[in-house]
């Protein structure tokens, strides 16, 4: 049964720029773009699995549910969609942020309220390639998510609920591509009940600053979460504010005078700056199942 309602915001809804940070690659079994550019997302909600499908036109959005989880998907959908963040907080101190915040106006910032899902796919992507956790996540969802509810693609899944993260067989560990350490990450972080330890994300064995930030921007929609040692976000900061390549204390450097929006400018410098030219040697895919 297909559930729904609409929800309005008081300017216009960008849900690609939203909802995009939730996508893992092209394939990600629990996210899908449509035809017609509707946002299908698949999640383990509090009452069970359901999907969500939101389509946007200027300021108003409809949303679709299914399954189980249908109506919290419906009753969480404005945080999802940013309708509780507030853009206007940013208030640009030079020139640079200024043209970007025109360039992308009225960025939300949405929350997903699903810690434990947020985290394990930011342990799946610690120190890798993009390319590699998504093989991985892909691979572990087809394998141990449930189908997803509603009329989805045969090959759509729900993430696994924490439980599940532990009945995963060391076979399949390694058929997925993750390597022992992040394995082993999962399942320790899987004995924590990590949405109620959401402020202390990084005393948990494996999970440092970015793993703790990526999962407080998905799942809480934190504007000051800044994802330090991050492979190329130093870069698209210092690319985009000042024309050059910086390092972690470099981007702290320049984001210190937004101390309290820092990750609503490093998103508005992805969106409205894009990645920075490429130089050197790419870091390589590694393929753990060789080993």
């Amino acid at each position: 049964m297909t559930i729904e309602r609409l929800v309005t915001a008081d300017d216009v809804l960008d849900v690609r720029a939203t909802l995009g940070v939730h996508q893992r690659g092209s394939r990600d079994p629990a996210y899908r773009v449509a035809a017609d550019g509707s946002i299908w997302r698949a999640v383990h909600t509090p009452d069970g699995p359901g999907t969500v499908a939101v389509a946007a036109r200027g300021r108003q959005a409809r949303v679709r549910a299914w399954g189980p989880g249908a109506q919290w998907l419906l009753d969480t959908a404005p945080a999802m969609l940013g309708l509780a963040d507030d853009p206007s907080a940013l208030v640009p101190r030079d020139d640079v942020v200024a043209r970007l915040v025109a360039k992308v106006p009225q960025l939300r910032l949405g929350r997903t309220d699903r810690v434990w899902e947020a985290l394990v796919a930011s342990i799946v992507e610690q120190k890798v390639t993009g390319t590699e956790a998504y093989r991985a996540w892909r691979f572990l969802l087809t394998r141990y998510g449930e189908r997803a509810p509603g009329p989805v693609p045969a090959d759509m899944r729900v993430p696994p609920p924490r439980p599940r993260w532990r009945e995963i067989t060391e076979a399949d560990w390694h058929r997925s591509g993750l390597e022992a350490v992040r394995a082993r990450t999962i399942r320790q972080a899987a004995t924590v009940d990590v949405q109620t330890r959401s402020d202390r994300l990084a005393v948990l064995r494996g999970v440092g600053p970015w793993t703790a930030a990526h999962t407080r921007i998905r799942a809480l929609g934190d504007p000051d979460a800044v994802p330090i040692g991050d492979y190329h976000t130093p870069s698209v900061v210092g690319v985009a504010l000042i024309g050059q390549r910086v390092d972690d204390d470099g981007m702290l450097e320049l984001l210190e005078p937004y101390a309290g929006q820092r990750y609503r400018v490093i998103r508005l410098c992805e969106l409205g700056a894009g990645m920075p030219e490429r130089r050197g040697p790419r870091m390589s895919v590694r393929d753990y199942r060789r080993m």
